[in-house]
């Protein structure tokens, strides 16, 4: 029996692979086979609905995973001393007010610079107390609260899994505050992001299989609600040597620091729209933990703009690291862009609106005057054989920036052929607007994601559920080929 043979066996249309695939080194033949009863069969890729197993925002679905559920799972886990959903929230967006503030824990203001002001990670961190701080004093989960939240989209990110296995891949939760439906001045989306450890580690890649199956037999399931009940117990339980997806552990508080929470910040027009990172974290000791709290973090990835610009104080680290991207910007394929900034550069706040935006205007800061930076980057390119300018790379780094990806650089050329996708304005799933798709109805995604981000996340899964192998760009590099949250 060859080797692109395979046993079927029943149940929600797999494959089962059988001994029989071992036919090549273990002397098995096809009569082998036929004494065993087991009819041998050409093997039949399986394809996933991306709609299902990668990207799910049916409204049926999603009423299941009200922010309530998910900060109250996370607080019952804090352990002594004990934590409500609603001070974990509130604890949240304290952070985005000056210290004393109400909670204890982190502040805007932890740390100022006489010229920059308030700060995280040494550059500018605008506290926006006016906006989402104040819902320090609401309760999201009351009737009828000015500060509720819903759920618009969970979604599959076993791409961002590395190769190595080191862990499986992120699984989200999007949330946009119900207000957003109709205030354009009153929207913040949330996404919590869980990194998912591998269960069998030894096993690299592979043993995530139990996860990425979980997610690949969504697509053969017509029910939605029969869907919904595997993600519930998916995110809510989790499945043996798999923990649940909702877990503190998993948004920060582990020893690699991996998964976070980021926020789309629209509420304060006067300082704009700002992107922001977010850990839960806890001090343990004696095997007593602090209650968790949310912590706020850079933006991985996301340099700080003035450190594109020639004359910018202290930038000269930058300057010499830089062009060390070329090679990854200069990718043929927008999913085969990529960048890698260490965190001593990662703003605080990924800036897409108001007087504040130009920090993450890449090309703006960098300027048409000749600087280091500008002749460095040429001098890559040159040495790459590239025909792209610095002027194009400064682009494509600004599109992997959460401001660039989201909003700055909708619809912009990145030279060699290749034009940024287009989100939905801001965001890439919609709080305001919906379909109905087979008798469900659902929020919208982005251009962006259905027509360049899913295809190349449905090709990974495919793959490895395939067992095809995948290019590779080294053992501690994600699936995906970049190392952005997008």
């Amino acid at each position: 029996m060859s080797r692109n043979s395979i046993a079927v066996c029943g149940g929600l249309g797999r494959v089962c692979l059988s001994v029989l695939l071992l036919a090549g080194c273990s002397g098995q033949s096809e009569s082998d086979a036929s004494e065993l009863g087991v009819v041998a069969q050409s093997v039949t890729p399986i394809t996933v609905d991306a709609r299902r197993s990668l990207a799910v925002t049916e409204k049926s679905i999603l009423v299941r995973f009200s922010l309530q559920r998910v900060l109250t799972q996370l607080a019952a886990q804090a352990g002594t001393p004990s934590i409500t959903a609603l001070q974990l929230f509130q604890q949240w967006w304290d952070t985005q007010n000056p210290k004393p503030g109400t909670y204890a824990g982190a502040h805007c203001d932890d740390t100022v610079d006489a010229q920059l002001g308030p700060m995280v990670n040494g550059y500018p961190y605008l506290c926006r107390a006016g906006a989402e701080g104040a819902q320090v004093g609401c309760d999201p989960f009351a009737a009828g609260s000015a500060c509720a939240y819903i759920p618009i989209g969970l979604f599959n990110r076993f791409d961002q899994a590395p190769e190595n296995g080191a862990h499986c891949g992120e699984y989200r939760i999007v949330y946009a505050k119900e207000s957003g439906i109709a205030s354009t001045s009153d929207r913040n989306l949330v996404i919590f992001e869980a990194v998912l450890p591998n269960p069998h580690p030894q096993q690299g890649l592979k043993g995530c299989k139990q996860i990425v199956d979980t997610w690949g037999g969504l697509s053969a399931q017509s029910n939605a609600q029969a869907r919904a009940s595997v993600l519930e117990a998916f995110y809510f339980n989790g499945q043996g040597s798999v923990g649940p997806v909702i877990s503190i552990t998993n948004f920060g508080d582990n020893a690699t620091s991996a998964g976070q929470i980021r926020t789309n910040q629209f509420s304060n027009t006067t300082t704009g729209w700002s992107l922001r990172e977010f850990k839960l974290r806890r001090s343990c000791a004696g095997g007593t933990c602090t209650a968790p709290r949310f912590v706020p973090v850079s933006n991985k990835n996301n340099a700080y703009g003035p450190l594109f610009a020639p004359t910018s104080a202290g930038a000269e680290a930058f300057v010499s690291f830089f062009p060390s991207q070329v090679s990854k910007l200069a990718a043929t394929t927008l999913t085969g862009l990529d960048i890698s900034i260490p965190d001593a550069f990662n703003t605080g706040q990924s800036q897409a609106s108001g007087a504040t935006a130009t920090e993450m205007r890449y090309l703006e800061q960098l300027s048409a005057a000749p600087s280091t930076l500008r002749t460095n980057l040429q001098a890559a390119l040159t040495t790459a054989g590239s025909s792209l300018t610095p002027d194009d790379i400064v682009m494509r780094a600004q599109a992997l920036s959460c401001a660039g990806c989201h909003r700055l650089n909708n619809g912009v050329a990145l030279g060699g052929g290749l034009t940024w996708p287009a989100s939905l304005g801001f965001t890439h799933v919609t709080e305001r607007e919906t379909e109905i798709v087979g008798g469900e109805e659902r929020f919208r995604i982005s251009d962006a994601l259905t027509n360049v981000l899913l295809p190349a996340r449905k090709l990974i899964i495919e793959e490895f559920i395939n067992n095809t192998p995948h290019p590779s760009k080294g053992p501690t590099h994600p699936l995906s080929g970049s190392s952005t949250h997008g």
